[in-house]
């Protein structure tokens, strides 16, 4: 594990984003790993992006810089794509793989790329590409709105951070509404288990 990593998560406003980091900082801080974390809100209530970076170990700053990103975890494979540019041939990327199309896509005006063109693009040039349905097992889960979670279970099966899945379970169960806490854990562990499976 590197003394410092640098994480980038990219989601559409309305994904849960803002709350997969805010669990997995302070999970970091529970156990004692230092961590620091940015934002930026694009325009998020009309599905712009939503962007995270959080940095674990020794950082001064925040600023992940081009080809910088450890990690980089995309809640929409289009918003994925879009932070390519955020990592190098030693990144992890984790995705989902269920399109959200932008607006200009869902009304003819532009071109959703086909997902294959995606993955191919992305596995070019990173190191490892682990990408699936994350949607498709928030809704096994019980609630599509537990895709942040799915995604969250497979960012810390990946090995990728110096935050134990135990610890993201405890935040979960002190962190998040008592009423989504069982739907929560059960996504974690779907997406931790889609990880594993791809080995």
């Amino acid at each position: 594990m590197k003394e410092t990593t640098r994480l980038i998560i990219v989601a559409v406003g309305g994904q849960g984003n803002l709350l997969a980091s805010k669990v997995l900082g302070e999970a970091a801080l529970a156990i004692g790993v230092p961590m620091h974390m940015s934002e930026i809100h694009g325009m998020a209530q009309r599905g712009g992006v939503v962007e995270s970076a959080i940095v674990f170990g020794p950082a001064r700053s925040t600023i992940i810089s081009d080809g910088e990103a450890d990690v980089l975890v995309g809640f929409e494979p289009l918003e994925t794509l879009r932070a390519l540019n955020k990592c190098s041939a030693g990144t992890t990327v984790i995705t989902n793989l269920a399109p959200t199309p932008p607006f200009t896509a869902a009304i003819g005006k532009g071109r959703y790329p086909e997902l294959a063109e995606v993955t191919g693009l992305l596995s070019a040039k990173t190191r490892r590409l682990l990408a699936f349905d994350a949607t498709a097992l928030a809704k096994q889960a019980g609630n599509i709105l537990s895709l942040n979670m799915v995604l969250l279970g497979a960012l810390v099966a990946s090995g990728t951070l110096p935050v134990p899945r135990d610890a993201v379970e405890e935040t979960i169960r002190r962190k998040t509404k008592a009423a989504f806490v069982d739907v929560n854990l059960k996504a974690l562990a779907l997406g931790a288990d889609a990880v594993a499976a791809m080995g």
